[in-house]
């Protein structure tokens, strides 16, 4: 199967077994119900969650992108990648669609790591502004993926405390990292360089997957946190030079992000980042508060973190 066969992403007559791997992550019904009422002709599922006519084939593609970046990562060899598809996913849980979100996008991409690369360490990195409670629920009790949020609250969907760590099997797992609004790029960066790349270091990885929202914008409308573009090429940055020093491949794929400019210059700026043949020289940064906070209190399932 070409990668780009994913989910009808060249054809509109995928076969159904290309489907498999969405229901290794949902169940049948909940596929089965975003199709049948795209089919009608749509209607709300949420305040927030609309379905049209188009709405089960994009939400497709966008899940099938999101394989397709992993098997380009994982059998072809590209060091990083990215999957520019939208509707966004880290809102879906297992049986639920919700904030904009139908098929959990990344823990699709994911679980094709895992289940057909063979992976064991899958590491998860979402900094959209929003917590990515689909992601956190759908790998809540499992050891092979692990998963990090820094997002701002309080705010939609109200989950995602420090408190939430993951349970059985996968406790220790789950990484919550709530910021306050008003947040901008020394946090961020900060939670990013001492946090995320540290557990990098300390895991090993065999990918890292970035749910990258760009909705912690200074310009977004929908939250308040203040993140500039050169903060998000800075913490592509710093999550390349992660990656590198364990040997893991990159991949992005787009959550969030309602103000157009905002998102776009984002994209444009990190992209460079991305792609160079080497990561960029390391810079001299503070280690924020919140950061501080959080190694603390991490280094008790994560010793030597700081």
């Amino acid at each position: 199967m070409g990668r780009h066969d994913w989910f009808g992403c060249e054809r509109r007559d995928a076969p159904r077994a290309e489907l498999e791997l969405l229901t290794a992550v949902h169940p049948p019904e909940h596929v089965a119900a975003i199709e049948a009422l795209s089919a009608r002709g749509g209607g709300a599922i949420d305040a927030d969650t609309f379905v049209v006519p188009g709405t089960y084939e994009a939400a497709l593609r966008a899940a099938g992108g999101a394989a397709a970046l992993v098997d380009a990562l994982l059998a072809e060899g590209a060091p990083t990648g990215v999957s520019a598809l939208r509707p966004p996913g880290h809102h879906a849980e297992r049986a639920r669609a919700m904030g904009f979100c139908y098929f959990a996008n990344v823990a699709v991409a994911a679980r094709r790591a895992t289940s057909a690369h063979g992976l064991e360490r899958v590491m998860v990195l979402d900094w959209d502004v929003h917590h990515g409670n689909g992601t956190n629920d759908i790998f809540h009790a499992d050891a092979d993926v692990l998963f990090l949020s820094i997002h701002e609250s309080p705010l939609y969907p109200g989950t995602g405390p420090e408190s939430d760590a993951g349970s059985g099997a996968g406790e220790g797992y789950t990484v919550n990292l709530p910021v306050p609004g008003g947040s901008g790029d020394a946090a961020y960066r900060s939670l990013v360089e001492h946090v995320a790349c540290a557990l990098i270091a300390a895991w090993e990885p065999q990918l890292l997957l970035v749910s990258a929202g760009f909705d912690a914008h200074r310009d977004d409308p929908l939250a308040t946190c203040l993140v500039s573009e050169a903060g998000f090429a800075a913490m592509t940055a710093s999550l390349r030079r992660a990656c590198a020093a364990v040997g893991a491949p990159m991949g992005l794929a787009l959550e969030g992000g309602y103000d157009l400019g905002a998102l776009a210059h984002s994209m444009a700026a990190l992209m460079p980042v991305l792609v160079a043949p080497a990561p960029p020289a390391a810079e001299p940064l503070e280690r924020h508060p919140l950061a501080d906070r959080a190694v603390a209190r991490l280094a008790r399932r994560w010793p030597g973190l700081g």
